[in-house]
């Protein structure tokens, strides 16, 4: 199919909607452009894109009539595939694609690809730092904040893509095939959309779905689901574990990683000299390692990263000191297994901001984590009072819930001491309170250095 020469219909306004409209613009498409809030102010849109204007825009209904005139139509990401709409447009033999379809068709040279439940974002940021210290023309894209179309028109055959994927993203996919895949992790998350973890696991492994033995997926050993997947997977697998001594692949050694392959052993780096924390910072780095090794860069051009690479922001992110309390924006931590990685690495008696958007996640196993670290959970949101439940279940009384996000601050700052850690974890999506993970973020960060000392 020669996507030039089809009637190609977007849907979503928001910033990967824009910028695959932008992109088929560019192509000489013929495109419009549509967006179920028939409320929507047209002249901001505009104000973003100015090139908009030129694009049959359709608000509110899609009707029959309407979508009959498309072949294809590319969803933005957060509009899900099973709905209505999207049903009837398979029905009418509309082709259903993405975001990362839509760029991949356009776009040139190698793709390293990432996914998983958690630590995508570390991961990707440092993978495409390795790339820029080796290669000349490197993109890092995906849900790390640049839409993968923004740039595709950019690329050349020399140009090396580093691209986060989320699962959303992979629901739609027809040809995408990295060079290099990655797995992370995959634990509960986004079930709400996925609705069974059965299809959650399908839709993350899809990554490698057009992959061949030539290329590599980087793969989590001490993840049961992964592990097992590897058997089947159609590219060649390359493990990293924190647990397991690996005669193949990047494992942790207490405080050292190494590199084991072709019958050599070798020390990459001791964590000491990484400025990341926690166990798994260092599961990111390996698989960082392992992408990178596969796609032929150099290992003292690896390591050169690995020492100055620092925390991406809204991730265990270092805030400020106040009173002698420290301050961490982990703002990322939008599920239970992100924010026990958060809790794990705290080395300090924590308040704990938790709470948020309800994804339809159990957080037995979070509260359990703390492990006697926090001293209280000022819980916020909609799921205050579902998480406080769990707690007093799992034996954690001392839960606090506030009715603003500047109120849960204030409370943990007021009763910390000298020596305790303030850590914004929430382990929940940040809708219905916030745009999105980045403004909570911010808006921790910009708050906690307001306080008084």
């Amino acid at each position: 199919m020669k996507i030039e020469e089809q009637k190609i219909l977007v849907v979503g306004t928001g910033i990967s909607g824009i910028a695959a409209t932008e992109l088929l613009l560019e192509k000489n498409a013929d495109v419009a452009l549509f967006d179920g809030n028939k409320e929507l102010d047209t002249e901001k849109l505009y104000e973003k894109s100015p090139v908009l204007r030129n694009v049959p825009l359709i608000l509110g209904e899609l009707e029959e009539a309407q979508m009959k005139a498309f072949s294809i139509a590319v969803l933005s990401p957060g509009v899900p595939t099973d709905i209505p709409m999207v049903h009837k447009m398979r029905e009418h033999g509309i082709a259903i694609w993405g975001e990362i379809e839509l760029a991949y068709y356009f776009g040139k040279g190698p793709v390293l690809a990432i996914t998983g439940t958690n630590g995508k974002t570390t991961t990707t940021a440092l993978t495409g730092e390795i790339m820029k210290n080796y290669f000349r023309d490197v993109k890092v894209v995906g849900n790390i904040g640049i839409p993968y179309t923004s740039v595709a028109a950019k690329t050349t055959e020399e140009t090396v893509t580093v691209a986060e994927i989320s699962s959303f993203q992979l629901e739609t996919i027809h040809t995408f095939a990295p060079k290099v895949s990655a797995i992370l992790n995959i634990t509960p998350d986004h079930l709400n959309r996925h609705h069974t973890m059965e299809c959650y696991i399908r839709t993350k492994e899809d990554i490698t779905k057009f992959q061949g033995k030539e290329d590599f997926c980087v793969l989590n050993y001490e993840d049961e689901v992964l592990r097992k997947f590897a058997g089947e997977c159609p590219a060649t697998v390359v493990f990293f574990s924190s647990k397991t001594k690996l005669t193949e692949g990047f494992y942790l050694d207490q405080e050292n990683i190494r590199y084991a392959h072709d019958g050599k052993d070798e020390l990459v780096i001791n964590v000491n000299d990484l400025n990341l924390l926690g166990r798994h910072n260092y599961e990111n780095v390996m698989a960082a390692c392992a992408i990178a090794v596969s796609f032929g860069v150099p290992m003292d051009k690896i390591i050169e990263v690995l020492k100055s690479f620092v925390a991406v922001e809204h991730r265990i992110e270092y805030v400020t000191e106040k009173r002698g309390v420290k301050f961490y924006n982990d703002s990322k931590g939008t599920n239970p297994d992100a924010a026990i990685q958060g809790i794990r690495a705290m080395n300090r008696p924590t308040y704990l901001i938790g709470g948020g958007y309800d994804k339809q996640s159990e957080y037995d196993e979070w509260i359990e984590s703390f492990d006697g670290k926090v001293k209280a959970l000022v819980l916020i949101g909609q799921t205050a009072e579902k998480i406080e439940k769990c707690a007093h279940e799992h034996g954690f009384m001392n839960t606090v819930c506030c009715k603003t996000f500047e109120e849960a601050i204030d409370y943990c700052y007021s009763h910390a001491v000298s020596g305790d850690a303030v850590l914004l974890s929430p382990a929940c999506a940040s809708w219905g309170m916030f745009k999105n993970y980045e403004e909570r973020g911010r808006i921790f960060k910009e708050y906690v250095r307001a306080l008084e000392e």
